[in-house]
């Protein structure tokens, strides 16, 4: 039997994977974005207003995000798997994710 995950669901991971997470660029601390700063950067994908380090436009929506210490990089989750891969963080404001 399977079971309906919802998309919240999928933007969670483990905290002893999340204790052990940090930037792989500049190895700052991370922590995890709340649901509605998900949802506003949802939005800001939606509109492609949203670019990748790599310098590739965002165009997949995020189930949850690992933000940067600094508030300048989010990583994605997607299936409860972060991607912390440089190239795919996410650029964003302070104002996007406060």
């Amino acid at each position: 039997m399977e079971t309906d995950t919802t998309s919240q669901d999928k933007g969670i991971i483990a905290q002893d994977l999340l204790a052990i997470l940090c930037c792989p660029e500049t190895k700052q601390n991370i922590r995890l974005l709340e649901p509605n700063v998900v949802e506003q950067l949802n939005h800001r994908i939606e509109k492609g207003e949203l670019q990748t380090k790599g310098g590739q436009p965002v165009t997949e929506k995020i189930d949850g995000g690992l933000l940067r210490n600094d508030g300048a990089v989010v990583y994605p989750i997607r299936d409860q798997i972060p991607i912390m891969l440089i190239e795919e963080g996410i650029l964003v404001e302070k104002s996007d994710v406060s």
